[in-house]
């Protein structure tokens, strides 16, 4: 392999990877042009949260899960309900769904 070629492998492998989120992401973002309308499978009541099980385990999900739900309702926890995988980003690639369910 020619060392023009060996560049031009190594430089877009570290552009594509410099450009790549691997922290996990409530899936939800604000519509441009509107103040309240969000879109994304996460609402206040169920979070959904795009992650990498190789960086990141269930309980460090399950903790901003939880995070979320105590934002709207502070006597809420979160619950688990399901998993996707290949439902994100390239590089956060799975997605887990939570339901907010109140304490008694």
């Amino acid at each position: 392999m020619s060392r023009l070629k060996l560049f031009l492998l190594l430089f877009s492998t570290i552009y594509v990877c410099s450009c790549a989120e691997f922290r996990p992401f409530e899936d939800r973002y604000r519509e441009p042009g509107t103040e309240y309308i969000y879109k994304g499978s996460s609402k206040p009541s169920s979070p959904a949260i795009c992650y990498n099980p190789l960086f990141y385990d269930k309980n460090k999900i399950d903790a901003i899960a939880d995070k979320l739900c105590k934002l709207h309702n502070p006597n809420s926890n979160a619950r688990f309900n399901k998993k996707e995988v290949f439902s994100c980003r390239l590089f956060v690639p799975t997605k887990a769904f939570y339901n907010c369910v109140v304490d008694k």
